[in-house]
């Protein structure tokens, strides 16, 4: 059995999975192994499991066995895993150490790298794994690399004939559960003669 993951935030006493057996008799259930630290509690006849008590994430996962023992012979018996996973909330967004950042680029420059923007996330795993975007400003001019954060210029600019003075919003986003948040810096490129 591999049922939804949890949250670590899970109450006691929530559904987990309920076993079940193809059986002529009515059987027993119970938790034989794997449940060390006792997070998990077994309906005897109806094959339900619930959890016990808060969970800790870094405690999972954890596979447990679940015996289906016939009730009137304790030797007929059958056991089957169950694993369950914890995942991590995604309490934090992306911050980046400044919301507007000034940068000068020189006219006639061939495409080049303006800045690497870092945004800081404060969770674990993949909730505080980030890529970059851009929200706004003008794609045809500027890019960024998802990966790095490194924002360029995708072509040369002319300081008398174009606006001197652009700006682009980026975005940095997690990869969270259950949801991903997003953090945002505008850049103000000037074009310098």
């Amino acid at each position: 059995y591999q049922p939804a993951p949890l949250s670590e935030k899970t109450l006691p006493d929530t559904f987990v999975v309920q076993i079940s057996v193809f059986y002529k008799a009515p059987v027993i259930y119970s938790i034989v192994s794997g449940d060390g630290k006792g997070y998990f509690i077994i309906d005897s006849t109806t094959g339900i499991v619930r959890t016990r008590k808060n969970l800790k994430p870094e405690d999972f996962p954890v596979t447990f066995d679940v015996r289906a023992t016939d009730s009137s012979n304790a030797g007929i018996f059958n056991d089957v895993s169950v694993n369950v996973e914890v995942i991590d909330e995604n309490y934090f967004p992306p911050v980046f150490p400044s919301s507007l950042l000034e940068e000068r680029l020189e006219e006639n420059l061939p495409p080049t790298q303006i800045v690497q923007l870092k945004a800081q996330d404060n969770d674990t795993g993949r909730n505080g794994f980030l890529t970059y975007g851009i929200l706004s400003g003008d794609r045809l001019k500027f890019s960024i690399d998802e990966a790095t954060g490194i924002l360029n210029s995708t072509t040369s600019f002319d300081y008398e004939e174009e606006p001197t003075e652009y700006q682009v919003v980026v975005y940095a986003e997690d990869d969270g559960i259950p949801e991903k948040k997003r953090g945002y810096c505008t850049v103000v490129i000037k074009i310098i003669d």
